[in-house]
């Protein structure tokens, strides 16, 4: 429940999460510190608007490379500022990005650099029309046992 508590809402305090999950503050405190500690939570970002920070436009961009997995390519893109996340993935293409730019020109310029990269064969791009849900994983909440 608080993992759940916390993917809604990172910024929750622990008497806030402490209220919702029956437990002391402190005890919160050391659960949560226990997930950070074992790896469960990761860190705690803020989730910024692409359009209110001038990079309106988000794209999906398919990479075939020469190879698969952590090659130099991969490794290479991860310096690009607008390249958001890199995913290896099986089918017709090696990885896909999710890029965020300012727009069309920006797009392509990203694109030019991408094609740049030693090891790259091409790219596929697919913008965005419109984002309904974005979030991260999501644990299942056991449902109450009934009396």
């Amino acid at each position: 429940m608080i993992l759940r508590l916390l993917a809604e809402r990172a910024d929750r305090s622990y008497a806030d999460l402490s209220a919702h999950v029956h437990l002391s503050a402190p005890a919160v405190h050391e659960r949560v510190k226990r997930l950070r500690r074992d790896g469960i939570i990761r860190g705690t970002v803020a989730r910024l608007d692409g359009e209110k920070i001038g990079c309106p436009l988000l794209a999906f961009v398919h990479v075939t490379t020469e190879g698969w997995g952590m090659t130099k390519p991969v490794l290479a893109l991860q310096d690009l500022a607008d390249v958001e996340e890199i995913h290896t993935v099986t089918g017709d293409t090696c990885l896909i990005l999710k890029v965020r730019t300012s727009g069309p020109a920006s797009l392509e310029h990203l694109l030019s650099r991408i094609q740049q990269i030693e090891g790259v064969r091409s790219t596929r791009s697919h913008v965005a029309l419109g984002t309904y849900l974005e979030r991260g994983p999501m644990p299942e909440v056991p449902e109450p046992l009934s009396e």
